[in-house]
C-alpha cells in the first residue's frame, strides 16, 4: 500500500462535528467527483471529491454518501454506497472496494452498492424536511464543467421540487478550517517527501540542465516515497521565468549566473504540501541576488511574526505590504519620497509583489475556508513573499506550510533549508562530491 493507514477516527469525528451543524430533520447527500474525458477515450486521473474524502477517507469514482441522523431507523442514518466489482471492472481496471472494505476506511456500518442508490432516495427523501447538496463555492473557483453533484442538484429539485435544499458547503468550509491532528500529520509526511525531494535538487542543479529534468528528478523523489506525485502542476522557472507567477511550460535551459524558482511540492494520502525555493543555478548567489533574496526572506520572517490568532485575512496582507514596501526602498526599487506618496492601494509595491501572502492548506492546495475568518489555532497556512523585477529578469519567492500554534506558529517545513548560505553550502558540496 502506497501510503500508510489513515485511523478511521479521522472520518468519524468529522462526521460527528458535521452532524452537529444541520437543521433537524436533514439528509445530507454527496457524491464523488467524475472520472473526466481528455481526448478520443482518454481520461485525466480521478481525484476524489475532498468533501467526500474528509467524510468517509474513499478514494473511488461512482461512491455516494448518504447522511440522515434523525432516521427513525438507525441503519439508515449512515449509508454508503459504493461501485460494486465485476468480473469486466476486474479485468480492466483491478478490483473496487468490496463492503467490508468500505466499512473499514470509512467506519460507515451500512454500505450499499451504487446501483441501489436511487432506489434507496425515492425512500429515503420524502422522510426529511431538508436535502444538503454539494456545490463548489470557493471564492477563486472558475467552474465550467457540470460535475456529478450539479447534475444530481437538478434531478433532485426537479423530483422533490417541495423540500428546502441547503447548502452544504458553508458547513464544510466551517470543518475543514481547522485541522484535525491526523490531517496534520499527513501535510508534514507531505512535506518530509518535498524536503528530499528538494536536498535532492540541491546536487543536480547546474547551468546546462533543463526546467523538465529538474521536474524528473522531482517526480521520482516524492513517487519513490509514496506520494502519487506533484500536489499541483509544478513551476520550475529560470531566469525571467521566475517573474511569470503560474509558468508550468517547465521548457527551458538553465543558464549560468541565473536564479532558478521552485514552486513544487508533493501531496501525501491526499493532504498537500506547498514549496517554494529560489537558488542560483550555479550554486552561487550574486551580491545583487543575494540582496533581493534576503529581503524576501525578511519579508517571509516579518510575515510569520504577524500570522497570529485573532489577526485577519485583509488586515494581515496589508501589514505585509507595508514590510515589503521598505524591503523594496532598500533595495533601491521604490524611493523612500514615491513610497511615502503613493496611494493606500499600494500600487508601486503591486508592480513587484502583485500576489496574496498566505493561502490556507490541506486537501486542497488552496484549501476551503469562511470568507475573511480571523486566523486561528489549528489552521494551516502557507507564507510565500515574492519580488519580481521583470526589467531585470529576476524573480525570488519563498514559501513554507505553518501550523498556526497557540504561542507561537510551527513551521512544518521548518527543516527544509532557506538560508542563502545553507543553500549556496548544499550545492558546493554537492558539486564537488
Amino acid at each position: 500500500m502506497r501510503y500508510e493507514p489513515i485511523p478511521t477516527e479521522l472520518f468519524l469525528r468529522n462526521r460527528q462535528r458535521l452532524l452537529g451543524l444541520l437543521k433537524p430533520n436533514s439528509m445530507v447527500i454527496l457524491h464523488a467527483n467524475d472520472i473526466y474525458p481528455t481526448n478520443a477515450d482518454g481520461t485525466m486521473a480521478f481525484k476524489q471529491n475532498s468533501d467526500l474524502f474528509y467524510l468517509t477517507g474513499v478514494d473511488q469514482e461512482e461512491t455516494v454518501l448518504v447522511l440522515m441522523p434523525d432516521a427513525g431507523d438507525p441503519k439508515e442514518r449512515e449509508i454508503l454506497f459504493v461501485r460494486e466489482t465485476n468480473e469486466h471492472v476486474a479485468i480492466w481496471e483491478g478490483e473496487k472496494l468490496t463492503k467490508e472494505a468500505a466499512k473499514a476506511v470509512s467506519g460507515i456500518e451500512r454500505i450499499e452498492w451504487s446501483a441501489s442508490f436511487e432506489s434507496f432516495l425515492h425512500r429515503l427523501a420524502p422522510q426529511v424536511d431538508h436535502i444538503y447538496l454539494a456545490t463548489n463555492e470557493h471564492l477563486r473557483a472558475s467552474v465550467v464543467v457540470e460535475t456529478r453533484n450539479a447534475r444530481f442538484i437538478k434531478d433532485c429539485q426537479s423530483r422533490y421540487p417541495l423540500h428546502r435544499y441547503e447548502r452544504l458547503a458553508p458547513l464544510m468550509h466551517r470543518l475543514r478550517i481547522t485541522k484535525d491532528p491526523v490531517e496534520i500529520s499527513m501535510i508534514q509526511k507531505a512535506c518530509d517527501i518535498t524536503e528530499a525531494g528538494f536536498r535532492r535538487l540541491l546536487g543536480f542543479i547546474k547551468p546546462g540542465v533543463g526546467e523538465w529534468e529538474v521536474e524528473a528528478e522531482l517526480l521520482h523523489e516524492f513517487v519513490r516515497r509514496g506520494s502519487r506525485g506533484f500536489a499541483y502542476t509544478p513551476i520550475v522557472g529560470s531566469g525571467k521565468n521566475a517573474c511569470v507567477l503560474h509558468y508550468v511550460e517547465n521548457d527551458k535551459i538553465c543558464q549560468d549566473g541565473d536564479m532558478l524558482l521552485l514552486d513544487v511540492a508533493a501531496e501525501y494520502a491526499g493532504w498537500n504540501s506547498d514549496l517554494t525555493r529560489t537558488v542560483p543555478v550555479n550554486g552561487r548567489f550574486t551580491a545583487r541576488q543575494r540582496d533581493v533574496y534576503d529581503s524576501v526572506l525578511r519579508v517571509f520572517r516579518g510575515a510569520n511574526d504577524i500570522l497570529r490568532p485573532g489577526n485577519t485575512p485583509m488586515e494581515y496582507q496589508k501589514q505585509v505590504v507595508e514590510i515589503m514596501e521598505r524591503e523594496l526602498v532598500h533595495l533601491g526599487l521604490i524611493s523612500a519620497k514615491d513610497a511615502k506618496e503613493q496611494g493606500p492601494d499600494k500600487a508601486l509595491v503591486k508592480k513587484y509583489f502583485m500576489h496574496g501572502t498566505s493561502h490556507h492548506l490541506g486537501l486542497d492546495v488552496h484549501d476551503v475556508a469562511p470568507p475573511h475568518e480571523p486566523f486561528a489555532e489549528g489552521m494551516v497556512f502557507t507564507i510565500e513573499p515574492g519580488i519580481y523585477i521583470r526589467e531585470e529578469g529576476l524573480g525570488v519567492r519563498l514559501e513554507n506550510d505553518v501550523l498556526i500554534g497557540k504561542d507561537s506558529n510551527i513551521d512544518l517545513m521548518g527543516n527544509i533549508p532557506i538560508e542563502a548560505e545553507e543553500i549556496e553550502a548544499l550545492m558546493q558540496q554537492k558539486v564537488s562530491a
